[in-house]
């Protein structure tokens, strides 16, 4: 059995409040949370309206296929309009 474990450190531009940020992080969870095979949660910032830090795991048996999974969500947030990706940090265990 293979845990991965993904951090993503994010930045949302356009949040002038904190509800606007839980309107970006929450469609962002829930577009990945339906992609992929994945738990999500924001696990740090939760107080400021413009940074958000996110915590993803993934359980398989290849640890290949979970890291692939992992950088292509990584790409997936790159690509996400309203979220810059400060940094990322994947953890395999």
């Amino acid at each position: 059995m293979v845990v991965g474990v993904l951090r993503l450190d994010l930045t949302i531009g356009d949040a002038m409040s904190l509800k606007d940020k839980r309107r970006v992080i929450k469609s962002l969870k829930d577009r990945l949370a339906h992609r992929h095979n994945i738990s999500i949660a924001e696990t740090d910032w939760q107080d400021e309206h413009r940074r958000a830090e996110l915590g993803l795991a993934m359980v398989a048996n290849d640890s290949r296929f979970v890291e692939s999974c992992l950088s292509k969500i990584v790409d997936e947030v790159r690509v996400h309009r309203g979220v810059g990706l400060i940094e990322y940090d994947i953890e395999m265990v």
